[in-house]
């Protein structure tokens, strides 16, 4: 079981940058973020394989984040560039339990993730 902190959100303005983290506890193998605006389900962001060899990125985000491995073991970061009001939602990041036989295909589907941290709000003013 593993548990899983994110940090780093807030206040914005567009065109800005962020920087989120995670910070897990216990065992898991692929990492990832997804968000969830008000009034909407969570959408796939951007995801890393266990072996940090492979990233994924939606289609509205690519050019724009980056997925990484942090400092410190266990961490992962988000790293946010040229923000706009719609990336406005609260940040989760999410992992596997195991590395699975498909997460090439499965990874933007919230189901394939065993654990969620709580969030972090992202606010970016227009």
């Amino acid at each position: 079981q593993a548990q899983l902190s994110e940090s780093g959100g807030g206040l914005v303005q567009a065109g800005g940058s962020l920087r989120l983290s995670c910070v897990a506890s216990g065992r898991f193998s692929n990492m990832a973020w997804f968000r969830q605006a008000r009034g909407k389900n969570h959408e796939f962001v951007a995801a890393m394989s266990s072996n940090g060899r492979d990233t994924y990125y939606s289609d509205s985000v690519r050019g724009r984040f980056a997925i990484s491995r942090g400092d410190v073991a266990n961490s992962w970061y988000l790293q946010m560039n040229n923000l706009k009001p719609e990336d406005t939602a609260v940040y989760y990041c999410t992992a596997t339990a195991t590395p699975g036989l498909r997460y090439s295909d499965n990874y933007h589907y919230a189901q394939a993730y065993d654990y969620w941290g709580r969030g972090t709000q992202v606010t970016v003013s227009s």
